[in-house]
């Protein structure tokens, strides 16, 4: 293969700020990933993250958004979040007691994926979720 090629596949879609957008988000990764054993790691970190984007930024105003991308390649899936801020404080991982009823989700995303990282700034924010094929969360591929 040339060293220039690319096996890489990206899709994006954007959803408007509504609750039952989360369902669509996931069937969307579902159907991209469909014979993958990432897939359904990969679908519920897009359902927390879709929802987390919806309940605690502006996307979940009438007028709001949010907007997922996917990379997928023999090597990595790779899912993004992007939000339409108004927090002005970036998504972070929470510890929570047992009995709380909120805030485990990123500890979960963080949980499932390999590497979690967060981008942005008030005017929205990007959380990445990798998951990197043949290895465990932890792993490191290099």
């Amino acid at each position: 293969m040339h060293e220039y090629t690319s096996t890489a596949r990206v899709w994006g879609l954007t959803c408007p700020g509504f609750p039952e957008e989360v369902s669509r988000a996931r069937r969307w990764t579902r159907d991209i990933l469909r014979g993958s054993p990432l897939a359904d790691d990969a679908e519920l970190i897009v359902s927390e993250l879709s929802a987390n984007a919806i309940l605690h930024t502006a996307s979940g105003t009438a007028s709001g958004s949010f907007h997922l991308a996917l990379a997928v390649s023999p090597q990595v899936v790779a899912l993004s979040v992007t939000d339409a801020g108004g927090t002005g404080t970036a998504p972070k991982v929470e510890h929570q007691d047992q009995h709380a009823e909120h805030g485990r989700g990123l500890s979960m995303v963080t949980a499932l994926a390999h590497r979690v990282v967060v981008h942005g700034s008030h005017g929205g924010y990007t959380v990445t979720a990798e998951l990197f094929a043949n290895n465990r969360p932890g792993d490191h591929p290099c």
